[in-house]
């Protein structure tokens, strides 16, 4: 049987390989999610597919409460969940001014 020759990094197209490297950079950081109907989850960012869908671990679902209680926000632990991309109405995740801009591809371009 042949075996297959691997593929030259240089053969990946520089899109694929650049939102791979960002996707890299998020890994197990703590990450709020905010999804249509209110809720909110806070957990360690996992993995994302190329539909956009998020998978979180160590999540808790934050809610608003509607009724008068002493805390306006329910919390319930979660663990692994999948956020759906058709959900999802922000992201945000958890690091210093540098590395937001670092992961967002932002390049100061030099005064002329």
């Amino acid at each position: 049987m042949e075996e297959e020759e691997p593929v030259p990094v240089e053969a990946v197209s520089s899109d694929e390989s650049g939102g791979v490297s960002r996707a890299r950079k998020l890994l197990f950081r703590r990450m709020l999610v905010g999804i249509k109907d209110g809720r909110f989850f806070l957990g360690s960012f996992y993995c994302i597919d190329k539909q956009g869908n998020i998978i979180l671990q160590d999540a808790v679902e934050y809610r608003s409460t509607r009724q008068s209680s002493p805390s306006p926000m329910e919390q319930r632990c979660l663990g692994l969940i999948l956020i759906p991309s058709s959900c999802r109405t922000s992201c945000h995740v958890d690091c210093s001014l540098h590395e937001q801009l670092s992961l967002l591809s932002l390049h100061q371009t030099s005064p002329r």
